[in-house]
């Protein structure tokens, strides 16, 4: 029996590979689009762009887990480890994590399992898993990972910029009249930043010469980096909507310029947070650890 078995979301961005690697159990959350169906493309975001093109007015909704699928996972991964760490999306945003909490109550050994909730999304949420990940396999146990989450999610930043902010408006993320101002100004190369703040994502900064989004991102991130002297512990991860050709240019501008910056990994932004922010997004996670 292992010591501690590491429980997180489909919505933590994390590509399939490290998931195995760490032996992660992953709670898949719920997307409901019966039109997307019938509709082609390799992920969300291409089927969105065609119903988009084709006037398909429908739009895909998404939900958290039941608890009665958190329990499930929960009794079957407590054979199997000693304790549990549950890690979901911000709780603001979600309510995966109220769903963990209640399934929590409905097991016997409550007291093995721990709900942690990282207060942050995607490649966000996906960068905090991957550091807890690292901690259980370097021998911590529960208590020290507990003891240290609260500064994880602390020093754990998101930013990113949308290809277009009308999926944010249909989204309820903001107004249509918000929407309507943002399109004019990205005309003359103004983008609004997308950024996670208290556990919630919202725009945080309008920025000017944002043509260019792995440009502006790269631009972004220098800046904020350039406030720590120790950048050998900068680590990254880029998440896209569909947007391949953004997420090479963006590596390929840290890795010529910021050299002591390592990306951990790049991610197909989840469907969760995805289908708000919309196709072509793009977003940076990033903290200051050693790992």
């Amino acid at each position: 029996m292992k010591k501690i078995s590491l429980i997180i979301g489909e919505t933590s961005s994390l590509p399939k590979e490290i998931v195995e690697k760490y032996g992660m159990v992953v709670v898949p959350y719920i997307v409901n689009w019966p039109d997307g169906e019938k509709i082609p493309g390799e992920n969300i975001f291409q089927k969105m762009r065609i119903a988009e093109k084709e006037g398909i007015k429908s739009f895909p909704k998404t939900s958290q887990p039941p608890p009665g699928v958190f329990k499930k996972i929960f009794e079957e991964e407590l054979k199997r480890a000693e304790k549990l760490l549950v890690l979901t999306l911000s709780s603001k945003l979600s309510g995966g994590y109220n769903s963990a909490l209640q399934a929590r109550e409905m097991v016997s050994e409550k007291e093995r399992i721990f709900v942690l909730d990282t207060l942050n999304v995607t490649i966000g949420e996906g960068l905090i898993d991957l550091y807890v990940a690292k901690m259980i396999e370097k021998g911590k146990d529960e208590k020290e990972i507990l003891k240290e989450f609260p500064e994880i999610v602390k020093n754990t930043h998101l930013f990113g910029m949308v290809e277009n902010p009308k999926w944010l408006e249909r989204g309820g993320r903001i107004s249509h009249s918000f929407a309507v101002l943002l399109e004019k100004t990205q005309k003359i190369g103004m983008r609004p930043l997308i950024g996670i703040k208290n556990g919630k994502v919202k725009p945080v900064a309008l920025k000017m010469r944002a043509k260019d989004v792995p440009e502006a991102l790269f631009r972004e991130l220098k800046k904020e980096i350039e406030k720590f002297k120790e950048k050998n512990e900068i680590k990254v991860a880029i998440g896209h909507a569909d947007n391949l050709e953004g997420v090479k240019k963006l590596k390929q501008l840290i890795e010529e310029n910021l050299k002591n910056v390592e990306i951990l990994f790049l991610g197909l932004i989840d469907p969760i947070i995805g289908v708000h922010v919309g196709p072509g997004t793009l977003a940076i996670a990033w903290f200051q650890f050693k790992l």
